[in-house]
């Protein structure tokens, strides 16, 4: 690799990874040498790109593209820019920014093209234009807006060949209108020093800084969300981010506030968000801003043909609908870039928003259905894109199968009340390669205002709720003669008692969102024990929780019905691997040989050997053989009440 792509690789990095001058990993970057040129790839973000990310180009095969002949009309000839493009690119399989003549054009070795927001809130005003050589540079060269493709390039080319005519050098800053900036340079030590002073001259002119100061979402977003979400998924789940801050609540809190984020700025804004949002001020109550949104929903896909994918509400905030958490993620934020954009623009005499000619082409221009294209991620996964918490998931059975879950397209919360460990776990879970999200939420799931936040946080990062895994259980081993009652009472509380709490706490979500959509089911799964399937020796506080879980599951079942949510138990056998065994200072074989329950058990050796030789199949239960019984549960649609033994024979139902 040489010295130049190795600068070019840095100073994407060092700006993809800076939300304020890329959203959604928009922009793109260049190097330069006589005959071949390096241009960011479509699909690779700068923030995380390496040498594979950028196409190689034939900078003699480029030139043509500016001396040949194409079409009048504009589909056409930009169909065949995008095949003139393919034959200069060396790397075959890589498809080269649009841009990419644009790079090619301009003589210095780098080009840095970005979509910085403080830039933005100038290029996306109405005094646009006078305010260049004030923040810009006397050589900054403007170029009010024009549709993305070879018209703009031309005239882009013709004014950088005037530029270079008189002057005797190419201009370093080129300006669009509602787009963005290209800076360019010779070493990218250079092109930052230009973007530092930009910045630091339009925060110099900005009259008032945007204020992103979070907000608390509203305690009634888990009565109005999940059915939201659940009128949105007519064709395959969606999620749903939440979010409030003053920034939002800025164009929030009436319908003339709206107004001056009802129209796109930018191109990004029209690929990831689309061009039209809901705005729903019907807040009287729950039911009413329900059936608001329900009779907006219908009318805006009826006006224009695609779901809304931005909607704010007054009282509650922001909600950005996506196909799956990635999307959600993404479109909140570029979103929020766009408020930004109009904050800004009040300093500069006001919104500038796209024409509806210019909005419309964008929207079904080739190229940029093609980024929305790689954008939304592909679908896979027995679960893909429920919304599922599972409670004990930092670690051990419930650790093993929330993973499980989130490999197969859930997006998971991790409810656990160990936040270290948990925060850890989530952070695993996201680096699981696929379209979902996980969140850990800390939780005492034998407290119920711990449970009513866990719903909070669920429905303000997903939208809802699909799955709820009552995992989450503890146990003290014992005879009539060591048990205490402090112990009995503890053990009781969360694994009989808690297991009430959570089915309350999830419940009304569940209800919310199927009374919405008749094609929805939910799920409540208790991660039981084989122990509630048959008594256990000295060790009669756990297997009567279990117990008592089953009848809980089997009375569930039968008043959840009508709602179409379906309750079941699964009954593992022992996790000889996890903590809850294996742990050395507190396991269970620790427990059960300080315990005398294996007769002349002398190790803990001897403890596990006894326990394996009472199970037919010879093996533990594993995460994996649980999470394929939770998988069942889910898929089968006439299943509940149960009881699902996962004991590898030691338990067989009569």
């Amino acid at each position: 690799m040489n010295q130049g792509v190795k600068d070019l690789i840095n100073i994407s990095r060092h700006y993809g990874s800076q939300k304020e001058y890329v959203i959604a990993g928009g922009g793109n970057t260049s190097f330069k040498t006589e005959d071949k040129l390096w241009i960011k790839a479509s699909g690779f973000a700068l923030a995380t790109i390496g040498e594979e990310g950028f196409a190689v180009m034939d900078r003699q095969k480029l030139g043509k593209i500016s001396e040949n002949e194409y079409s009048s009309d504009p589909f056409e000839r930009e169909s065949q820019i995008k095949d003139d493009l393919a034959l200069a690119t060396i790397t075959k399989g890589k498809r080269p920014s649009v841009e990419t003549s644009f790079h090619d054009a301009i003589n210095y070795k780098f080009v840095v093209h970005l979509h910085p927001t403080a830039v933005n809130g100038i290029m996306c005003s109405n005094n646009a234009e006078e305010m260049v050589k004030a923040v810009f540079g006397d050589e900054a060269i403007y170029i009010p807006y024009i549709d993305p493709g070879y018209i703009l390039f031309k005239t882009v080319e013709t004014k950088i060949v005037k530029f270079r005519a008189e002057k005797g050098y190419d201009p370093q800053v080129i300006l669009l209108q509602n787009h963005g900036i290209f800076v360019s340079a010779d070493t990218t030590e250079e092109i930052k020093t230009i973007y530092d002073k930009i910045i630091a001259n339009i925060e110099k002119a900005v009259v008032k800084p945007v204020d992103e100061t979070i907000l608390p979402v509203a305690e009634h977003v888990t009565e109005v969300v999940p059915a939201i979400r659940s009128i949105v998924s007519t064709e395959g789940l969606k999620t749903i981010k939440v979010t409030n801050s003053v920034l939002v609540d800025n164009f929030n809190n009436s319908a003339e506030s709206f107004e001056r984020i009802s129209y796109p700025f930018t191109p990004d804004l029209i690929v990831y968000c689309k061009s039209k949002y809901i705005y729903i001020d019907e807040v009287s109550s729950s039911e009413a801003s329900i059936e608001a949104f329900k009779t907006k929903f219908e009318r805006f896909i009826a006006d224009n043909g695609y779901a809304p994918k931005v909607v704010l509400i007054k009282g509650i905030g922001m909600l950005s609908i996506g196909d799956n958490a990635a999307q959600s993620n993404t479109i909140k934020e570029v979103f929020e870039d766009a408020m930004k954009i109009s904050w800004l623009s009040e300093s500069f005499g006001g919104q500038h928003f796209m024409t509806p000619e210019q909005i419309n082409f964008i929207d079904t221009w080739e190229v940029e259905n093609y980024r929305r294209k790689v954008a939304a991620g592909a679908a896979a996964g027995r679960v893909e894109n429920k919304i599922s918490i599972v409670t004990g998931a930092a670690q051990g059975f419930g650790e093993g199968i929330a993973r499980i879950m989130k490999e197969n397209g859930s997006n998971i919360v991790v409810a656990d009340l160990n936040k270290e460990v948990g925060v850890k776990t989530a952070a695993s879970f996201n680096e699981i390669k696929n379209s979902s999200r996980a969140l850990f939420v800390q939780t005492n799931v034998a407290d119920q205002d711990s449970l009513k936040n866990l719903i909070h946080q669920t429905v303000c990062e997903f939208g809802g709720l699909d799955v709820f895994v009552s995992n989450a259980g503890i146990l003290r081993a014992g005879g009539l003669d060591e048990m205490t009652p402090e112990n009995f009472d503890l053990v009781t509380k969360i694994n009989y008692n808690a297991y009430f709490y959570c089915v309350k706490a999830a419940s009304p979500v569940m209800k919310l969102q199927n009374k919405y959509n008749v094609s929805l089911y939910a799920d409540v799964i208790q991660i039981n024990s084989k122990s509630g399937l048959a008594g256990s020796k000295k060790n009669f506080a756990y297997a009567g929780g279990k117990f008592g879980g089953i009848g809980l599951t089997q009375s569930f079942a039968l008043e959840l019905a009508p709602d179409r949510i379906k309750v079941n138990s699964i009954c593992p056998g022992n996790f000889y691997e996890g903590p809850l065994w294996s742990d050395p200072e507190n396991g269970l074989f620790v427990q059960y040989l300080n315990a005398g329950k294996v007769p002349g058990a002398k190790t803990i050796e001897d403890v596990k050997a006894f326990y394996l030789a009472q199970v037919p199949l010879g093996k533990g239960c594993s995460p994996e053989d649980v999470a394929k019984a939770v998988f069942y549960a889910i898929d089968q649609e006439n299943e509940t009440g149960q009881a699902i033994p996962v004991s590898g024979g030691q338990i067989m139902l009569n």
